[in-house]
């Protein structure tokens, strides 16, 4: 009986035994999954179609070891994510790379720190600007061949940091020994769990209006004209998630808000109160061939078209140069045209600002809209486009793209051009031809408030604003709405539609965890290790607590049952 009760004690023992080692080999193979490295904030390249037809990223989900070569031959890179710091690329590989259709894991591209939009914004010096050339380069070739191309697989922008360099460079030193990353040779796994991407459903597009009525004459029964200030305040860019647009088009919305503040002063007073009505608008759908402005436009009666003696739109106005350019569908020879030319160029030259003007007859049957004044012309309203570019970006592309960050913006360009515009605008309602004399002055109650500027120019360069992906109650929309309703009247918004020939799909960001994985040699060392000291631990409780004979009873295999019956 005490021997079968030492075989059962020794068989429950194994048991344990085997238990444990089942739980360390779990323990162990799970070492992989255990090793977090870090985990970041990634932005998902964008994933749309254009009547049917695929661009971008058309996958999220990432699960592979690292890399940091397109040019390698001895590694399958279709099980790989290529690492690429954007300062460093070689975008003629990467476009080759491309164009032949290879296959590839995913691709983290790895920003400058510098152009994270959560961070503060530092004046740029001249040294900065110069070493920044390249970088701005090569960052706008690269946003032009990732988005007007299909790439069947996730594509992510991270910001560089310490971290990131540092597996960066142990990634290198990997690659370089000649043992890419695998299960068998240890490195780093990037993995990003999340849903496969959905079509956005029915995206619209806010446009927001607002007036300043103008003083009538006593008993006059006729309409007062009217002058439009508008501007497109939603952007596009390779990753929806960072496309702040601070220049294009943010300081040309923050040059709206900042006119309106300054007449809505000039209107609040019948002594001061111009004989135009001024209608200001922030539209949206800029980048799908200004499709808010259409709709917008098109939502207006035509007694109200008809009052508009001129619009101004307004585009890219916050680099530094001394020139501006004006675009124009009809010829300067047009009368509202030439006057406000004339208004602008007398204005601008006080201020040693060029004016450069440049003419681009529409064609009706293209369906390009290249400026947002054209819009204005389709439907037979006098306009004109004053932006510091002298050509505009093609479709679905931004002039600087991701490069246009808060540090791309000059606040003195900014509050310079608003006065221009201002001025501009002042010496048109009221007639005044004298030059010396200027309305907006400096240190008056009318003066540019460059605290103003800065706030808002600062808050929508942290505010991505892709339309397809703001929703009709998004915040920022309320906050537009909102402060116009602070320096106009009869403020409303129009809900609209997108054209639907854009098709857009979620899942802009997601976070990266990269995980240090160690070799499948270096697991079953471990696990050796282990076994042998648990092996060893029983062998010596056992010994001394029960003897050697015990211990040997255990492993002994127990008398069968024929013997026992014997």
């Amino acid at each position: 009986m005490g021997g079968t009760r030492r075989g059962r004690g020794g068989g429950e023992v194994l048991k344990s035994i085997y238990s444990i080692l089942l739980f360390v080999l779990v323990l162990v193979a799970c070492v992989e999954i255990g090793n977090a490295a870090t985990a970041v904030n990634v932005y998902r390249l964008i994933q749309y179609d254009i009547a049917g037809a695929p661009f971008g990223s058309r996958l999220s989900g990432l699960n592979h070891h690292a890399g940091s070569s397109l040019s390698s031959t001895t590694t399958d890179l279709s099980r790989i994510v290529v690492i690429l710091p954007v300062r460093e690329l070689n975008l003629a590989l990467l476009n080759d790379y491309i164009t032949r259709k290879q296959a590839l894991g995913g691709l983290l591209l790895l920003l400058p720190e510098r152009f994270d939009f959560k961070e503060s914004a530092e004046k740029m010096t001249s040294d900065d600007m110069d070493a920044d050339s390249l970088v701005r380069s090569s960052m706008v070739e690269l946003e032009k061949l990732l988005i007007h191309t299909y790439l069947p697989y996730p594509v992510y922008f991270a910001f560089e940091n310490g971290i990131l360099n540092a597996i960066l460079a142990d990634v290198r030193r990997i690659d370089a020994t000649g043992q890419p990353a695998s299960t068998t040779n240890g490195g780093y796994k990037l993995v990003v769990s999340t849903w496969e991407p959905k079509k956005v459903s029915s995206p619209t597009m806010t446009n927001i209006q607002g007036w300043l009525p103008g003083l009538k004459e006593d008993g006059g029964a006729n309409q007062l004209p009217t002058i439009a200030i508008v501007a497109s305040y939603d952007t596009f860019g390779a990753a929806p998630a960072l496309s702040v647009g601070s220049d294009s088009n943010g300081s040309g919305v923050v040059a709206i808000l900042e006119i309106a503040r300054l007449f809505s002063r000039l209107y609040s007073n019948p002594k001061t109160r111009g004989r135009y009505n001024l209608l200001f608008g922030l539209t949206s759908g800029g980048p799908y061939n200004y499709n808010g402005t259409f709709k917008w436009l098109r939502s207006f009666d035509q007694r109200l078209r008809e009052s508009i003696d001129y619009a101004i739109c307004l585009n890219s106005i916050g680099s530094l140069n001394n020139e501006l350019w004006v675009h124009v569908s009809k010829l300067p020879e047009n009368m509202y045209i030439k006057q406000v030319l004339e208004g602008v160029s007398d204005v601008a030259r006080d201020m040693g600002v060029k004016i450069v003007v440049k003419h681009k007859k529409i064609n009706i049957s293209d369906t390009r809209v290249a400026w947002e004044h054209e819009q204005f012309s389709r439907v037979r309203v006098t306009a004109l486009t004053l932006s510091g570019l002298p050509v505009p970006p093609k479709l679905l592309e931004s002039t600087w793209g991701l490069y246009d960050s808060r540090s791309s913006v000059d606040v003195n360009a900014v509050n310079r051009n608003v006065k221009l515009v201002a001025e501009s605008l002042a010496k048109h309602i009221y007639g005044q031809q004298n030059r010396n004399i200027e309305i907006f002055a400096e240190n008056s109650s009318l003066a540019i408030n460059p605290s103003y500027v800065t706030l808002w120019l600062d808050l929508l360069s942290r505010t991505p604003r892709v339309a397809p992906f703001l929703q009709k109650t998004d915040p920022f929309i309320s906050a537009l709405k909102k402060e116009l309703s602070d320096h106009t009247v009869d403020v409303h918004w129009h809900h609209e539609s997108l054209d639907g020939m854009f098709t857009f799909y979620d899942s802009t960001t997601a976070t990266l965890n990269i995980y240090q994985v160690t070799s499948v040699t270096f697991d079953l060392l471990l696990l050796l290790v282990l076994g042998s000291y648990l092996i060893l631990l029983f062998c010596f409780l056992v010994i001394t607590t029960r003897g050697v004979d015990d211990l040997i009873n255990m492993f002994r295999r127990p008398p069968s049952r024929k013997i026992k019956a014997v």
